[in-house]
């Protein structure tokens, strides 16, 4: 994908200030206060009154929502998220991406762009970033879901990769013994895995081009990370490349987050995993397995050193 220049600041939408709302109680006081002046002063000084009296009626009769009042830049803000809003979906730039996201964690649902989210991640719309050596293909599975892992709020939207991630990757690949059937214990869970540690600081992670890297934000993930053959008390780490969990695809089978969006919404398919891959979740009764998602959109189980085909993530603006 290529990124157009694009900056509607960079950051959140500035509030806007409304005359219907909170300033209709000062405008109704100057309106008074003008009424008591014509009635006392002179004609000339009353005409110039009643002309500043007939300007700020008309505002207020116009129902004006402030542009007026603007300053330029935030004027340019709210033209570019205008501009958004208005492309379709499928032709966003990262950087539009990026800026919706941004407007969806500050606004809601009251996003200009929100409405835009909503139909594409529905419509599975795609977009695509070289990465790698190969073209990641990714698409949205949720809207202000993940918490910021600062504490802020929440991350406007959460993007899944859909084909073309990275192959042959293990969640403790290094542990295995060559030429044995000896698998490492999934001791540590997802906190521990070799494959986080790739995502977030090494191999995988070192793939991803600056201009997306730039937009990613981190988040708290909660996952069940004690491992070793027993349920543990879920915990949060701090990620911005990480896989999914079995609760945040099937529901609540753990307690490992809440289940997105897309998957509460539209059930799991095939066409959502198109190969078998790892979760972050580990089994609670096994002490060497992770849960994966098989082709058919099934949970599975297998051992931590298992080569997966590919290896589908997720991240945050």
């Amino acid at each position: 994908m290529h990124a157009a220049a694009f900056s509607p600041r960079g950051g959140v939408a500035p509030k806007t200030t409304f005359l219907r709302g909170q300033s209709i109680i000062e405008y109704v006081l100057i309106i008074a206060v003008i009424g008591l002046v014509v009635v006392f002063a002179g004609p000339q000084v009353s005409g110039a009154i009643r002309n500043q009296f007939n300007q700020v009626a008309n505002t207020v009769d116009s129902g004006t929502d402030g542009d007026s009042f603007m300053s330029a830049e935030e004027k340019a803000y709210r033209e570019a998220m205008k501009t958004v809003a208005q492309k379709e979906a499928k032709d966003l730039t990262l950087d539009e991406q990026k800026a919706a996201a941004d407007d969806i964690a500050k606004n809601g649902t009251s996003s200009v762009v929100y409405a835009k989210a909503k139909a594409a991640m529905d419509a599975r719309t795609e977009w695509s970033v070289w990465a790698g050596g190969v073209n990641i293909t990714y698409r949205i599975i949720g809207i202000n879901h993940d918490d910021l892992s600062d504490g802020s709020g929440k991350a406007g939207l959460t993007f899944f990769t859909t084909k073309n991630s990275y192959t042959n990757e293990c969640m403790n690949d290094s542990k295995h013994v060559s030429g044995s059937w000896t698998s490492p214990r999934n001791t540590g869970g997802w906190e521990k895995s070799e494959l986080r540690q790739k995502m977030n600081a090494g191999k995988i992670w070192s793939y991803l081009p600056p201009n997306l890297k730039s937009k990613i934000v981190s988040v708290k993930k909660i996952t069940d990370n004690q491992g070793g053959g027993s349920a543990g008390t879920p915990t949060a780490t701090t990620d911005k490349v990480f896989l999914l969990s079995s609760t945040e695809i099937w529901g609540n089978i753990d307690c490992d987050g809440r289940q997105y969006e897309y998957f509460s919404q539209h059930g799991i398919g095939g066409n959502d995993f198109p190969d078998v891959s790892f979760t972050r979740s580990v089994s609670k009764d096994n002490q060497f397995y992770f849960a994966c998602a098989n082709s058919s959109g099934q949970c599975i189980f297998e051992y931590g050193n298992y080569g997966i085909s590919q290896t589908y993530y997720a991240f945050c603006f």
